[in-house]
């Protein structure tokens, strides 16, 4: 056997794409209106604010460990048992321990066609081999998903409502996937989008009925924490316990922590983006029909218009960039005749229609 001359990475690591993030600047423009991250446009509460205040004057003392009091006030207002839940830096980590903790050499994870892009760099760089599988109309299709699972399969990742399209599987058909996998397969529902859904629980009574079935969730999106990276997962007890060892024991910060605790207990400011994102996701998919541009239900916080070609598509994104709106084309995954638009404020999404509406009429 050659010995190497430099350190050599494991199995499928150097096949990883890296992931792209949104662009937050645009050449040419000078104010720039950033659409393409998901972002709450209406930022944190106040309260988070007023939160990290309070631990900027303790900057030099290590987080808590335990997270109890994050985990206490999810449990309270989810109505969820605290000791069942594990916090990460961003739900992403959290991912990436599943994978570590259940893929592996050898098994395989399965994601569908349209899934979030960190699904197949986590199984990759656990040395697990990502399995993609077929949507229907940009929805997952459970039917599929159950006759892709092998022996070797170790995870099912499902983003509900999935990004970057906005779809969702119904609760019909969350219970039919649960019941229809192997008691030794993973099912991770990853709700980062969930709180977008009035009366949606991400899957948590799914995670009580199954030992096999694990829900995340994030601070990044309804309460615009995403630049503090805090996430958390439910899960049977033998699963967390799992996770608290592998876990880095100050993997979220004082802030993290103290800004998503006040976030989470704000209930209101909550439900004021909520209701916000509504309005005007509901106006961008009537307005963006309206001027010819087929577009899906959307359950999150962004819209998914279809252009008549990808050239128009990208055409479109050039024109949105030259106004200084930058949105996210979505190429990479298998939608190159889309571009996915975050739901911004009633300036922005006015904009967007009237940038669009001209260019449908006039696109050269």
């Amino acid at each position: 056997m050659t010995t190497p001359d430099a350190p050599v990475p494991g199995p499928g690591i150097l096949t990883i794409a890296p992931y792209v993030a949104g662009e937050s600047a645009t050449e040419g423009a000078n104010t720039v209106t950033k659409l393409s991250a998901n972002e709450n446009p209406h930022g944190p509460s106040e309260k988070a604010r007023d939160a990290v205040r309070r631990v900027a004057e303790e900057m030099q003392l290590y987080p808590e460990s335990d997270h109890l009091g994050l985990r206490s006030a999810i449990g309270e207002v989810h109505g969820l048992d605290p000791a069942r839940i594990v916090c990460g830096a961003g739900s992403d980590e959290l991912i990436s321990l599943l994978c570590n903790a259940y893929a592996g050499q050898g098994r395989e994870v399965i994601y569908t066609e349209h899934g979030f892009a960190m699904y197949p760099i986590s199984a990759l760089a656990s040395g697990a081999t990502p399995v993609k599988v077929a949507e229907c109309a940009r929805h997952a299709d459970v039917a599929a998903i159950l006759a892709a699972v092998t022996e070797a399969t170790g995870i099912v990742f499902l983003a509900n409502p999935n990004n970057p399209t906005g779809t969702m599987v119904s609760d019909t058909a969350l219970k039919t996937l649960a019941e229809g996998l192997p008691r030794h397969v993973m099912l991770v529902l990853d709700g980062a989008y969930a709180e977008y859904v009035p009366g949606y629980d991400g899957g948590a009574a799914l995670v009580d009925a199954h030992p096999n079935v694990v829900m995340t969730r994030t601070f990044s999106k309804l309460y615009g924490l995403g630049g503090l990276r805090v996430g958390w997962m439910y899960a049977q007890p033998g699963i967390i316990d799992v996770m608290n060892r592998m876990r880095g024991p100050f993997n979220v910060s004082s802030a993290g922590l103290a800004a998503a605790e006040a976030a989470m207990r704000d209930r209101a400011w909550v439900e004021h983006c909520r209701m916000e994102n509504e309005t005007w996701r509901a106006f961008l998919t009537e307005e963006l029909r309206a001027i010819g541009l087929p577009t899906d239900d959307s359950q999150a916080n962004f819209v998914l218009p279809e252009f008549p070609s990808e050239a128009m598509a990208k055409a479109a994104d050039a024109r949105l960039r030259a106004h200084g709106i930058i949105v996210r084309a979505v190429g990479g995954y298998g939608l190159p005749r889309h571009l996915r638009i975050t739901v911004g404020d009633e300036v922005a999404c006015r904009r967007v229609v009237a940038i669009l509406k001209e260019f449908m009429e006039q696109p050269a």
